[in-house]
């Protein structure tokens, strides 16, 4: 049966263990997986993409295999192909798709008529690949991930939800500060088989209070730009910098998930400086992305 990674849920805790276990081992030897020798991947974007790109075809090499970059104004999807009949000769073609998308319905109608493994590269309500990343990052610094206490300040967006729902699974306790009309869903359905805890709060201040790691994100991301002067207003104030990092557990440091715009959500001296793991985050993607293709490709 063809394996999914839509939003990070399809994977048992488990999994998310042992591709974590394997991401490391990547990250020692990176070229010791042939597992996509002589086999191509697709890389659908339909948003703009710096870390997701690179890391993916980067790390698609080093499997042995090939990616096939695929913009969205370059396929017929443009001229009104539909999203089945994209999936259904795709699907002739490649060992695998990822698609970086607008919508999360393109990416759920694309692996609904797939025969090949879909990857959500992010959408707007998702963000998984990027959250294991994120776990990869926690693991490489903090050891084990149960009861890890990890703070995330500001938009409750698809980078927290899916660190919501990921990091609970590997069991991390997630505290969100957001402020009003920002925060992340309290319904939202978190994993089943998860060890971790999410709680939501008002004051930033709350949220780090023996955290071992504090994460933020742009107030402004792609598609928001229209908003941009009023999310401003109301994120002023949920920003990561040297102060809030003393609030934290002794040597907390920051993640950051970039683009940064240092001076808005994070401190160019946090951004820059010793207490972050920021740019570890940005090559822990392709790690952890080969592991992740690595466990989709193979499965039986």
């Amino acid at each position: 049966m063809t394996r999914h990674f839509l939003t990070g849920a399809e994977l048992t805790a488990a999994e998310l263990d042992a591709l974590l276990v394997r991401a490391l081992e990547l990250k020692r030897a990176p070229l010791s997986s042939r597992v996509l020798e002589g086999k191509s991947v697709g890389l659908i974007f339909q948003k703009p993409s710096t870390r997701t790109r690179v890391s993916f075809e980067v790390g698609i090499g080093e499997l042995g295999g090939h990616a096939v970059v695929l913009r969205s104004d370059e396929l017929q999807l443009s001229r009104g192909e539909a999203l089945r009949d994209t999936a259904l000769v795709l699907s002739r073609h490649l060992a695998a798709l990822g698609v970086r998308s607008d919508a999360d319905e393109t990416v759920q109608e694309l692996a609904e008529h797939s025969a090949i493994p879909v990857i959500n590269m992010l959408t707007p309500l998702h963000h998984p690949c990027q959250a294991l990343a994120d776990l990869l990052t926690l693991r490489e610094a903090c050891g084990s991930l149960a009861g890890l206490r990890v703070a995330f300040i500001g938009d409750g967006n698809n980078v927290a939800r899916s660190l919501a729902l990921l990091g609970t699974l590997a069991g991390i306790d997630l505290a969100v500060a957001s402020p009003p009309g920002y925060t992340l869903g309290a319904d939202l359905p978190l994993p089943a088989g998860g060890r971790g805890s999410l709680s939501l709060h008002a004051a930033p201040q709350e949220a780090v209070a023996g955290a071992r790691a504090v994460y933020t994100d742009v107030w402004v991301s792609m598609g928001d730009e229209s908003s941009a002067a009023k999310r401003r207003a109301a994120l002023d104030g949920y920003r990561v910098d040297d102060a809030l990092l003393d609030a934290a557990a002794p040597g907390a440091f920051a993640m950051h998930d970039l683009p940064a715009h240092p001076g808005e959500e994070i401190s160019a001296e946090v951004l820059y400086g010793t207490r972050q793991r920021i740019w570890e985050q940005a090559e822990n993607r392709r790690h952890a992305q080969k592991a992740l293709l690595e466990l989709l490709v193979s499965a039986p």
